[in-house]
């Protein structure tokens, strides 16, 4: 079978004269038409142009994986071009010289499939692509390109399992790529299996091709949001976690991977390992489906809440304090040609500005702009809590529910039902069995209507006035906060921060602070403060001590404390995790404790923040900065105090204690 896909008819060696993507896949579709008369040449090549708009077949390494699957061939092909002149494929790391092509039948067979995906996996080796590189003629590249598929392991006497990753976690900066990571270390020390993570984390994301998906033995899903392109992976058993358990039991997850895959059923495997009955990927159990949903819709949210709330900032440093009052008025009655004075007309009457000319003008663009990116937070957070629940069919109507929320004044509160409801009712539709002759309009007309009809309905005749009552009361609430109260407050939402470090509690406060970020009430801004400055001071914190105190700390722990202030002044509280991993009992406690005291500090300080992230990196956005930093050093320093006199005094004693113990319980122990 290896013969007849890889064949020296179907290799060039050093073409040149091609300028574009679509220049080769012409020339691949007019090889396959020479070795194959029957072949329908234009639909074959309009097969391999619709698969490069759906994604860059492009990887790293300079090397090219263009394939679709169709009837416009009855049997598969591969063609392998090595080119004189680089062609972006839109890879990583640059444009492309090797392309390997693949065609397969639209019923292409499972034996040819694996072989297909085993050699598209080789173009991941280094010294693979160093070979074709340098071969001298194209029956020297075959004898490469079969001797890779024969010393594969996966062709070997017992074949080599394919496992698949994706890692995920709301703000796709930490957890996501530790997961990552500890699961190919995992992988890399087992010989029954081979791993390919697809970590989608905020950085590029290298997508798992389809054709190495299809043909996997199982997969992992260790996300705390929706899958990104789940349907790549319809029909493989599922083993679905949180990227937590990843980074914890990576052996164990491989271990029920390699179990849903000798299955005789396909079946999913849930954090606990339990299995399920299942026909290929369909969504979790309720209530972990509404939590991975509105997770999803938060990340999808923080862009707008970051692009506006900076935005805003912006336009207050460049066009001064008052700019939020006359924008309007100044973009519309003023141009750069025509730049504003300092005596602006509003409807309100003759307003005086502090800043006049350019830099009111460039300030009410800025200030404007964020607003309108503003004004779309509470649309994004329910039309994505949606989409993670429902597919593409649950975008629009979940859009279309966060805008009711906010005419309705039900703003964020109002967004997390629209977005439940309608990924609910979507989902519910496009489970139906539809008539044939519907079907094709079923995901772009009759879900999206009926739903979005369904959330208005529920919102005007139902929820929208209580909900919107609900959120001015709690608006009122936070706004009569002062004092002892805004204290306690503060300190609470500190010491949730530094609990879990970027566990569900930690997420949840975060959400609850964003989510107000769209209302841009003064309360709402000091809560986001409070928020970024307390998950600051973790890594912050445990830098200080590795810096202070080292020898009470491992060698691996005082490497990490080099890099944990960069993660700390970043505000990505999982910095500190290695070292709450190692020793909760002295860590997480020190920690809760200085994020309580910055949490309080700023509350006391009226800290306020327009960003969401970014921590001392967005220090145009915090008022007064002096607050924020003064509120950040106290409970780091608190923290790293702490940490050391804990693990120089109470760790020895509760040490001892477990060795006698253990002596107690185990006699022959020496």
């Amino acid at each position: 079978m290896t013969e007849e896909l890889i064949a020296e008819q179907l290799i060039r060696l050093d073409v040149s004269g091609l300028k574009s993507s679509t220049d080769v896949i012409d020339t691949i579709a007019e090889i396959i038409g020479r070795c194959d008369h029957n072949v329908d040449l234009e639909a074959l090549r309009s097969a391999f142009l619709a698969r490069e708009q759906q994604s860059s077949t492009g990887f790293r390494g300079g090397v090219a994986i263009p394939h679709c699957k169709t009837d416009a061939i009855s049997s598969p092909a591969v063609v392998f071009l090595r080119l004189t002149e680089e062609i972006d494929f839109g890879g990583p790391d640059g444009p492309a010289d090797l392309i390997l092509a693949i065609a397969t039948p639209a019923s292409g067979g499972k034996a040819h499939l694996k072989i297909l995906s085993r050699l598209a996996r080789k173009f991941i080796d280094a010294e693979f692509l160093r070979s074709l590189r340098t071969v001298p003629d194209p029956p020297s590249a075959v004898r490469v390109l079969r001797t890779a598929l024969a010393s594969n392991p996966a062709a070997a006497h017992h074949e080599r399992l394919t496992i698949l990753a994706v890692t995920s976690c709301p703000t796709g900066i930490a957890h996501t790529y530790m997961a990552a990571d500890a699961l190919k270390e995992a992988a890399r020390k087992r010989s029954d299996l081979n791993l390919i993570v697809e970590a989608q984390g905020a950085s590029s994301v290298e997508p798992i091709p389809e054709e190495i998906a299809s043909t996997a033995d199982s997969v992992i899903f260790a996300t705390e949001v929706a899958v990104r392109n789940e349907e790549r992976f319809h029909g493989l058993p599922v083993v679905r976690t949180g990227v937590k358990r990843a980074i914890d039991t990576p052996n164990e997850l491989l271990d029920h991977a390699v179990a849903a895959a000798h299955s005789p059923h396909p079946a999913r495997v849930t954090a606990k390992g339990a299995s399920q009955s299942s026909g290929g990927v369909q969504s979790p159990e309720l209530l972990n489906s509404i939590r991975r949903a509105i997770m999803t819709g938060v990340s999808y949210m923080v862009p707008f809440v970051a692009a506006g709330g900076l935005l805003l900032a912006l336009g207050f440093a460049v066009g001064g304090y008052d700019v939020g009052m006359v924008y309007q008025a100044v973009l519309a009655h003023h141009s750069l040609s025509t730049l504003p004075g300092h005596e602006i007309v509003t409807p309100e009457g003759m307003l005086s500005t502090t800043k006049s000319g350019l830099g009111l003008y460039l300030g009410s663009v800025f200030y404007a702009t964020g607003q309108a990116a503003m004004s779309l937070v509470v649309a994004a957070l329910s039309g994505y809590i949606a989409f993670a629940m429902a597919g593409r069919p649950g975008i629009a109507p979940g859009f279309i529910g966060g805008v009711i929320s906010v005419t309705l004044g039900a703003g964020f509160l109002g967004g997390l039902v629209t977005g439940i409801i309608a990924g609910t009712v979507a989902y519910g539709l496009t489970r139906l069995r539809a008539p044939h002759w519907i079907s094709s309009i079923m995901p772009v007309v009759v879900i999206p209507l009926l739903t979005s009809a369904v959330v208005g309905l529920a919102m005007f005749l139902l929820l929208g006035v209580p909900l919107a009552r609900v959120l001015a009361a709690m608006e009122h609430w936070l706004s009569t906060l002062d004092g002892v109260s805004s204290i306690t407050i503060g300190a609470l939402l500190g010491l949730m921060m530094c609990s879990d470090l970027g566990g569900p509690i930690n997420k949840s406060v975060y959400l609850f602070a964003t989510a107000g970020l769209s209302t841009q009430e003064p309360s709402s801004l000091a809560i986001m403060a409070t928020v970024m400055a307390s998950g600051m001071v973790p890594p912050l914190a445990l830098s200080l001590a590795t810096a202070m105190r080292g020898q009470l700390f491992t060698p691996a722990e005082r490497d990490n404390g080099k890099s944990a202030w960069l993660m700390g002044l970043s505000f990505v509280s999982e910095g500190a995790i290695p070292f709450a991993a190692a020793d909760p009992i002295c860590v997480l406690p020190s920690l809760m404790a200085g994020g309580a005291l910055t949490g309080a500090l700023c509350m006391l300080l009226d800290v306020r923040s327009s960003a969401p992230h970014g921590g001392i990196f967005v220090i145009f956005a915090i008022q007064p900065v002096w607050g924020f930093l003064v509120a950040i050093l106290a409970g780091t320093v608190v923290s790293a105090l702490l940490v050391i006199a804990l693990k120089q005094f109470v760790q020895p004693v509760v040490s001892k204690r477990n060795s006698a113990e253990l002596y107690r319980k185990e006699p022959y122990f020496s």
